[in-house]
């Protein structure tokens, strides 16, 4: 991987920005940048300024440290040095970094996958063993409920019963689903399809009420290589997250475009031909997710909800894996919610996995 390089002097201008440090913070290369102020330059890029001005603050200046660029999506490992005069006074700083989002994303896909195997083993023989005797429970409350019907007070106490008696089974359910080995049955599968039927799905799940759902698909979309019954249960579950964040008013818009990825330059030995894929958002105008929940969101057991069991987005994201996708959120307190799932065409090359 190529460095990145910003040199900047004591007065906060700009003396030195390489090719590779305007690939990485997106930004068109300007050869009238040198002279500029660094805080002008990175105006889109907060986090990079503040680390640049504290060059001369700091008397430990940070080595092999990582920062997150939420808003490009990327992760960078960078070291920061100080550059001295001959009387060893600070006449300026250097900046050499590392785009580390694709190692970033192997290890994030290597711990998630060392957590789903130690929880796996775990949760499956946790569920077998529940399963049954919630089937019992419900049942014999059946049976008991008909033979007190004279009892208003017995006859609610069964109904909670049972209900509570369903839900723990739904979550039991949910477990072994997530456990279990994910296979596909790959076609060619029209994305329009998986759209409709999801909102079909979604809707017998949870009461939709006066939500407006808008579908904006592009016109041309390709079929692309998938197992419809998955990526109908990813959007459905989506879906049914974004009616329950919207209580019955509201808009959601199921929005699907075409795309390419390039690869990245940085990744040497790879194929340099684009990845064709579909990049399909739902997003809502509810409350919003916590800012500190947005990187937890995917996680196994981790809920926001009073009832949930916190396997439905890992299941979600299990499923993208499956199908060298990726799923990102969007998402902040009073501006809604955008989950962008991006899904290859054919089989994806090194970039997703």
């Amino acid at each position: 991987m190529r460095n990145g390089v910003i040199a900047f002097k004591r007065d906060g201008t700009i003396a030195l920005m390489n090719d590779e440090a305007y690939r990485i913070f997106a930004l068109a290369r300007n050869d009238s940048d040198v002279g500029r102020a660094f805080a002008d330059v990175l105006r889109d890029c907060p986090a990079v300024i503040r680390v640049l001005a504290g060059a001369f603050d700091l008397s430990h200046l940070p080595n092999r440290a990582e920062l997150r660029l939420p808003d490009l999506q990327r992760v960078i490992g960078y070291t920061l040095s100080q550059v001295k005069d001959e009387q060893g006074q600070p006449i300026g700083a250097v900046m050499f970094f590392k785009d580390l989002t694709q190692v970033e994303l192997l290890e994030e896909r290597e711990r998630l996958r060392d957590r789903l195997a130690a929880l796996g083993e775990m949760a499956a023989g946790i569920a077998h063993e529940l399963k049954n005797p919630l089937a019992g429970i419900e049942v014999m409350a059946g049976l008991l409920r008909r033979q007190v019907a004279d009892s208003p007070e017995a006859q609610s106490l069964l109904a909670d019963i049972m209900s509570e008696a369903k839900l723990a089974n739904a979550i039991v359910v949910e477990m072994l689903e997530f456990v279990r080995p994910i296979r596909l049955q790959v076609e060619q599968t029209d994305l329009a399809t998986v759209v409709h039927q999801s909102i079909t799905l979604a809707e017998s799940k949870v009461k939709r009420g006066n939500i407006d759902v808008q579908i904006r698909l592009a016109d041309g979309l390709p079929m692309i290589d998938g197992d419809l019954n998955q990526l109908s249960q990813v959007f459905s579950n989506l879906l049914t997250n974004a009616f329950e964040a919207l209580d019955g008013t509201g808009q959601v818009t199921v929005r699907a475009v075409p795309s390419a990825i390039e690869v990245d330059p940085a990744m040497v030995g790879m194929d340099r031909t684009a990845t064709p894929v579909v990049v399909v958002e739902v997003i809502d105008d509810g409350p919003g997710v916590p800012l500190e929940a947005t990187d937890k969101i995917f996680d196994p057991f981790f809920t926001t909800k009073p009832q949930g069991s916190g396997l439905g987005l890992a299941i979600v994201r299990k499923i993208v894996d499956a199908h060298d996708g990726r799923i990102d959120v969007n998402s902040g307190p009073g501006r809604g919610t955008c989950f962008r799932v991006t899904l290859p065409v054919a089989n994806a090359p090194a970039w997703f996995k």
